[in-house]
């Protein structure tokens, strides 16, 4: 699909099967969304821009690559995002730190905003938004169009796995924006679920029902 990228390294693949597996954990399968999430890191900051710099090594002088400029903001969509930028954290500590608190209405699947608090600069910088779950695409869309409104102009999304129609849902709205994902899988349900999925990510990260 056009604009979506899928990681599909062997670790990725593996850990997520891991998610999948109904009899993980809570402890594991918060351990292992977080692994991932430093695995889709990797991917999502691949073509970070890089000055050189000049230091000393313990033996002589040289030029070396660093990360150019203001970096980088994660953007959780609550709560589940949180999930995925814990272990996004621990790669890049000094990454500042948005919140969009949304939740989707039962009836309609819309998304309805609770929060929102971005830093004030994320027009200078690459923005990656984070949800475990790209279903019918209306929360991350909607996330989306807050950190626009902020002024953000370099954004990625990141999540563990998408269904056809929420990339679809998405890019209609938001065709600029790439999609970083473990899987696309292969369809939404009547009630809005990922099949074959992995169940509510949220629910899964912290034991709720």
């Amino acid at each position: 699909m056009r604009n979506v990228v899928v990681c599909n390294h062997p670790l990725v693949q593996h850990k997520l099967t891991l998610l999948r597996d109904r009899t993980t954990s809570t402890l594991g399968f918060r351990r292992i969304t977080g692994e991932i999430a430093q695995l889709l890191a990797y991917e999502l900051t691949r073509d970070l821009p890089l000055d050189t710099v000049a230091i000393e090594t313990p033996l002589e002088p040289m030029h070396a690559p660093q990360i150019a400029g203001k970096k980088l903001c994660l953007v959780s969509i609550l709560r589940a995002g949180n999930g995925l930028l814990e272990g996004m954290l621990n790669l890049v500590p000094a990454a500042r730190v948005g919140h969009v608190g949304l939740y989707r209405d039962p009836a309609t699947l819309l998304p309805v905003e609770y929060y929102l608090k971005l830093p004030d600069d994320v027009d200078h910088r690459l923005v990656i938004v984070v949800d475990p779950m790209l279903a019918t695409g209306n929360s991350a869309a909607m996330a989306v169009a807050r950190v626009k409104q902020a002024g953000a102009t370099h954004i990625r999304f990141a999540c563990l796995l998408a269904a056809p129609e929420g990339i679809a849902g998405f890019h209609a709205q938001h065709p600029d924006v790439p999609i970083y994902t473990c899987c696309v899988d292969r369809e939404l349900d009547e009630h809005g679920y990922i099949r074959p999925g992995l169940g509510d990510a949220g629910d899964r990260i912290y034991g709720t029902r």
